[in-house]
């Protein structure tokens, strides 16, 4: 049994800890000992009777423990994991629920969490920090770039590029072949059935540009 602390006392906090529970169902593999929180407001109580012990402070006197970012947002997730790193943390674990079906020669980064119900196909490489939530599937042969967050129900067909940061919305499809650049986000619900470029918002189908961001605007809290 590996200890572990989940960042972030949030929504998303919570399902990566049911991620946890589910797992340890299975076969026993987490021996969680709390939330941590670097909102001093969060940092109190605890959720469904586990502490929250403090904020990124307490991995300082605990280096042997593991530790997942259960932020749900790209934008502050790698804002968080690039803290933590700065601050000599390096046991990023990473999730993978027992009931998610992961392919042949998948290649899956430290950090990730992958949700319930989840599919990916072959030869996919997932990177780091990534969160594919609940019902999602990849097909074969994606490349999905670090703290890429694919909401519930999303759908990506095979050979798509996902680029860093992106953020995907419940029910959202791309077909075949496209790339998503750097740190776009796409609507729920949208298809997107040609490339986008970076730092862009795209929501409608076929998904249309509606917002074009400056890059670096992630690195802003």
């Amino acid at each position: 049994m590996k200890d572990l602390v989940i960042f972030g006392a949030g929504g998303f906090g919570r399902e990566a800890k049911q991620v946890v529970d589910d797992t340890n169902q299975d076969s026993p593999e987490w021996n969680f000992i709390g939330f941590l929180d670097s909102d001093p407001v969060k940092q109190t109580g605890d959720i469904h009777g586990h502490p929250i012990l403090g904020g990124a402070e307490w991995l300082a006197g605990h280096p042997g423990v593991h530790v997942v970012v259960g932020i749900g947002a790209p934008a502050a997730r790698c804002r968080t994991v690039t803290s933590l790193r700065a601050s000599g943390c390096s046991r990023f674990a990473t999730l993978v629920h027992p009931r998610a079906i992961v392919g042949l020669h998948v290649s899956v980064g430290p950090g990730t969490v992958i949700c319930g119900g989840v599919g990916v196909d072959p030869d996919t490489t997932l990177g780091a920090h990534v969160i594919l939530n609940l019902n999602c599937t990849v097909g074969h042969d994606t490349v999905i770039g670090d703290f890429v967050a694919l909401a519930p129900g999303v759908n990506v067909s095979g050979g798509v590029r996902i680029g860093e940061g992106c953020d995907i919305g419940a029910g959202a499809a791309i077909v075949p072949g496209v790339t998503v650049g750097p740190w776009a986000i796409v609507g729920a619900g949208a298809v997107v059935a040609r490339d986008l470029p970076a730092n862009v918002t795209a929501v409608g189908v076929p998904a249309s540009v509606r917002k074009v961001r400056p890059a670096g605007w992630h690195e802003q809290a």
